[in-house]
């Protein structure tokens, strides 16, 4: 390749902690030339988020960096920090996976997005609002003039997604890098960013280096892929070549992961867990020093739903379509109107005294396990902190019930010790999944549990769901964009759109047999970002 955009040659990285060095990058080597995408595939602690890092310095002072490491000729490894301010944002953009740590939350979208614009083009006024809007628009943000005095705190995980999108293009960059930036997003959604990203590329002749656990996306971005594994490259080559004969085994190991096969059929006799009939959460929007409410936010509009003893509801629609508000409301966290039957029971009038008792039999697991778990407890201590409240089973101690769902879900009891920054992003989820079972609850909401894992970590998640939901009789409401998972996990499927649910039935009637427009457009945007279905 002549003159590349970027080289890396011989990219070494330790960290030092208590005393003890931590080689993170292994001597890894690779060019990303102009026009062209790279894609950097592993798994969870492979180096991948790491050696992006590097390229612009951007790694903590515990970092020792050795190597090299070239933009348009100019070495990064060592450079003035003036340089790196110059190139920083304006040459080279980061897209970072997790919005909502990335974002101010002080900061409305205007003023986040125009400070580049202002730092880097002298934007300011009518002519960077206007720039923004359009930014907003490109990148999917309905509404966007209406969303630009929003706080990040207001808008979807997706949405927010956006957003950072949004910021790491506002200068035109010649090289974007791209961490897990689609991760969070729905398929649809997905399918519109990629397709985004490829028209700026071909538009602006800018050069990509795409991190990502999502092999589907990467046949369909990538030119080249280099396949990490213990901070080590293990093998590289052309997007094409690498999919239809993977050399190394351990690409061929995260080609085969996928979560396959059918959860096992719903007991018929199993009593109805929770229903509701015509549920609506509506959200006040308020102007002026009185706040009066001038409008609504219709978050979910006349929602039918019922799911029994055994049985996964899966729930899928693009992300703002009230899928999360839906789930909320069942559990009374957030505001609504209309009957909430929970195990024969009406709990839509039940103040907060009435409910406590049966906030033990419904429990939630959220998408980002490491925003969820307190840094600040011991595992033991997380997991444990649910029977404080109340209490524990007969002839049973807090820490006899830890070690036991610590086995239940894979995890050894000698960890229960340990905190959050300590594990892995797959054991942060068992984690948070062994914190909503240990009160043996009858209902758990299952919040996009999958998305931010990668594709072989998720293939043991389907499989320990699966295996607690057989033992337990669980019944699981299960939110998703991934159709892959939700097929493999749903016997019931409710697909929703802007508050309104489109479509519901069995989940095998679902996905070969759409009756909506929009469910057949969300079908068609997985399988295409699959690309072993793709192949098939």
């Amino acid at each position: 390749m002549s003159d590349p955009v970027l080289s890396v040659r011989g990219l070494r990285v330790c960290f030092s902690q208590d005393g003890r060095t931590v080689e993170a990058v292994k001597g890894v080597s690779f060019d990303v030339g102009a026009g062209e995408t790279v894609a950097l595939v592993g798994e969870s602690g492979s180096g991948k988020s790491v050696t992006a890092l590097s390229t612009v310095a951007l790694l903590p002072e515990s970092a020792q960096t050795e190597g090299s490491v070239t933009f348009r000729g100019q070495q990064m490894i060592g450079a003035s920090e003036a340089k790196l301010r110059e190139i920083r944002g304006n040459d080279i953009s980061f897209i970072f996976q997790e919005p909502m740590t990335s974002l101010n939350p002080l900061h409305t979208l205007e003023k986040q997005i125009g400070e580049s614009l202002a730092l880097h083009q002298g934007l300011t006024g009518d002519a960077a609002r206007a720039r923004i809007i359009d930014l907003l628009q490109k990148v999917g943000i309905r509404d966007a003039e209406s969303r630009l005095d929003a706080y990040p705190h207001q808008l979807s995980g997706g949405q927010r997604q956006r957003v950072m999108i949004a910021m790491a293009l506002a200068n035109g960059p010649e090289l974007l890098i791209a961490d897990e930036p689609t991760t969070a997003l729905d398929v649809t959604i997905q399918a519109q960013i990629l397709a985004l990203l490829a028209d700026l590329k071909k538009a602006e002749g800018m050069s990509l280096l795409f991190i990502t656990h999502d092999l589907g996306i990467v046949r369909r971005i990538a030119d080249r892929v280099c396949v990490m594994k213990d901070g080590e490259i293990v093998e590289t080559g052309k997007t094409d070549e690498i999919f239809a004969n993977p050399q190394h085994p351990y690409t061929r190991k995260l080609l085969e992961a996928e979560p396959t096969g059918l959860p096992d059929p719903a007991p018929d006799t199993g009593a109805e867990v929770v229903s509701c009939t015509d549920l609506r959460v509506w959200f006040p929007i308020t102007r002026g020093f009185l706040r009066k409410t001038v409008g609504h936010v219709k978050a979910v509009n006349a929602a039918t739903l019922s799911v029994r003893q055994g049985e996964t509801l899966g729930i899928v629609g693009e992300s703002g379509s009230g899928k999360t508000t839906l789930a909320l409301a069942l559990m009374r966290l957030v505001g609504s109107k209309g009957p909430i039957v929970y195990m024969g029971r009406d709990i839509s009038g039940l103040k907060t005294r009435a409910l406590r008792p049966l906030r033990k039999d419904m429990q939630i697991v959220f998408q980002d396990p490491f925003g969820s778990l307190s840094p600040r407890m011991n595992v033991g201590e997380i997991i444990a902190e649910g029977l404080g409240v109340h209490g524990t089973e007969s002839g049973k101690t807090p820490a006899q019930m830890v070690a036991e769902i610590l086995v239940e879900v894979g995890l050894d009891p000698a960890m229960a010790d340990r905190y959050p920054h300590e594990f892995s992003g797959g054991q942060r989820q068992r984690i948070a999944i062994a914190r909503a079972m240990i009160l043996r609850p009858k209902l758990v909401v299952l919040d996009e549990p999958t998305s931010a894992l990668d594709m072989t970590v998720q293939v043991q998640i389907v499989d320990l769901l699966r295996d607690l939901q057989r033992r337990h009789g669980l019944a699981y409401l299960f939110i998703s964009h991934d159709l892959r998972v939700v097929r493999a996990l749903s016997h019931k499927v409710l697909v929703m759109k802007a508050g309104d649910i489109v479509e519901s039935g069995r989940s095998q009637e679902v996905f070969s047999a759409p009756k909506s427009d929009y469910t057949r457009d969300l079908l068609a945007a997985a399988l295409n970002l699959d690309a072993r279905h793709t192949a098939a």
